[in-house]
């Protein structure tokens, strides 16, 4: 894949997940709480909160990939598997541009092998 492509394409999903953190921040609007808040809301926000820090941890690591890929195009090995070295098909890159193996690495990699 052209370098300058793969460096568009890990822009665009570093864009993406750095936007995506910034929604799920609290927001700090500066009043206090209400001290009239029933259970089931506090549940609920609870919940919520649960909710966005799984999601941020989700997007931490796939900003975590964004930084791995980025790092092997300044290395010169981005597009190849860091598993085989086998390179990686540039429409796998252009659907997953942190992709890190070829498909069949990847499926035998999530299974544990």
């Amino acid at each position: 894949m052209d370098p300058d492509r793969a460096r568009a394409l890990l822009e665009r999903e570093r864009t993406r997940i750095e936007k995506a953190l910034a929604d799920l921040a609290p927001e700090d609007t500066g009043e206090l709480s209400d001290l009239d808040t029933h259970l089931g809301d506090e549940a609920s926000e609870l919940y919520e909160e649960e909710r966005d820090e799984g999601l941020s941890d989700d997007l931490r690591q796939q900003l975590a990939a964004v930084e791995r890929a980025e790092q092997r195009l300044a290395d010169g090995t981005y597009g190849l598997s860091i598993e085989s070295g086998e390179p990686i098909p540039d429409a796998r890159l252009e659907a997953q541009p942190t992709a890190e193996r070829t498909v069949e690495e990847q499926s035998r990699y999530e299974r544990g092998r």
